[in-house]
């Protein structure tokens, strides 16, 4: 059995008029956000700072402010919804050959077997596993999945880093968008709150019966669609802020990233947290002046980590690593989206390591040397291992 170009074939139900429906109504949540923000716009700036606020200076207060949120509301929703998501490096696709080889193997060890050679003839870092100590293969995709990395079915292919596909950015959350999808909920909320705050004392005249003026109700609706988005957005915030914290996914909430720890494989929920600064400066980078901007914020090498003050574990060692490529990454993060450090290595299984380091070694010959001095600089006094294989 032979496919084209390493491809198994992708059957859809859907072709035609039926595809292109489909596509059209994935835009329709987004549509519905922004025709909510273009209503306030037109509530909160027209109907009650040009037709209701009296005074002067609160006037220019109350539209200075609400612009500079609007911007950096817009961009951050922006920047999620058109970032492209991460995907797999061509590294990790079976070629023809492979992918015969495994789809005519008759048993799941001749298949296992087929999958653990290719993994070890390409050097892939890949270190978790499914929970019967299988790698992560994707059917549809025909490629090893990366660490972290999950098949978007909306989407319809492997996302480096996949926290979930949000249907009000029509787009994947995940490796590549994560930062400006944090910002976004941050300035949404935000933006609800402040049009909340600066409406209420028109609220208490309306419900005194107090204010008689043409756009009453605009100012009243405006208020509460405030308030009820307020509400949604700082559960949904506050939950990603801990996420965050944690080095979690939301994927990987519910369903713990499997690792190897003497000689068995187990679940661990902080497999990759490396404490609380540092799981905020991967995915927020080493730049500290566009921490809260919508732009790429990462001084690395693209797959180091900085790292400071992480205690090592007894059963654990810390080391450095050289830098290797990074697969087109947007650099919004720190990393690659293919590997990630993990909090310590375990004695038995250190010898993992020579696979990830020689792989790092094969496409270290694509950097230039001057692309390596001008990067290494940026980082912070001690880099984790970025290919470490169990957890705590």
């Amino acid at each position: 059995m032979s496919t084209t170009a390493g491809m198994a074939p992708r059957f859809s139900i859907m072709s035609g008029p039926c595809k292109i429906c489909f596509k059209a109504a994935k835009w329709l949540p987004v549509l519905f956000i922004v025709s909510v923000v273009v209503w306030s716009y037109y509530a909160y700036v027209i109907q009650l700072n040009l037709l209701t606020v009296e005074s002067i200076i609160e006037k220019c207060f109350y539209l200075l402010l609400y612009h500079f949120l609007l911007v950096l509301f817009l961009w951050a929703y922006w920047q999620t919804i058109f970032t492209d998501i991460g995907r797999v490096p061509k590294q990790f696709r079976l070629p023809p050959a492979e992918l015969d080889r495994y789809e005519s193997a008759e048993t799941d060890e001749a298949r296992r077997a087929v999958l653990e050679g290719f993994t070890q003839k390409q050097n892939l870092p890949v270190y978790n596993r499914t929970m019967t100590g299988d790698i992560r293969y994707c059917e549809k995709c025909v490629q090893i999945k990366p660490d972290r990395c999950h098949h978007c079915s909306v989407c319809g292919e492997c996302v480096l880093k996949l926290d979930h596909h949000c249907p009000w950015v029509n787009n994947c959350v995940a490796f590549s968008n994560y930062k400006f999808f944090i910002l976004f909920l941050g300035y949404a909320l935000v933006y609800c709150l402040f049009i909340a705050a600066t409406t209420l004392q028109y609220f208490i005249k309306f419900w005194k019966n107090q204010l008689e003026v043409p756009g009453k109700f605009h100012i009243l609706f405006v208020f509460f669609v405030s308030i009820m988005f307020a509400i949604s957005l700082v559960s949904l915030f506050g939950y990603h802020i801990f996420l965050v914290v944690k080095n979690r996914s939301t994927l990987e909430s519910f369903r713990a990233p499997i690792f190897q720890l003497r000689n068995t494989w187990v679940q661990d929920k902080d497999g990759f947290s490396l404490g609380a600064y540092n799981n905020f400066i991967e995915v927020f980078g080493d730049n500290r002046s566009l921490w809260f901007l919508p732009l790429a914020s990462s001084l690395g090498d693209g797959v180091s980590y900085p790292v400071r003050g992480q205690p090592t574990p007894p059963s654990a060692t810390t080391t450095t690593t050289t830098p290797v490529q990074s697969y087109g990454s947007t650099q919004t993060s720190l990393g690659d989206g293919v590997t990630y450090p993990q909090r310590c290595v375990d004695e038995d299984t250190d010898d993992l390591l020579g696979a990830r380091q020689r792989w790092a070694e094969d496409e270290e010959n694509e950097l230039t040397a001057g692309y390596i001095n001008n990067h290494t600089h940026a980082l912070e006094e001690v880099v984790l291992q970025a290919n470490h294989t169990n957890p705590v």
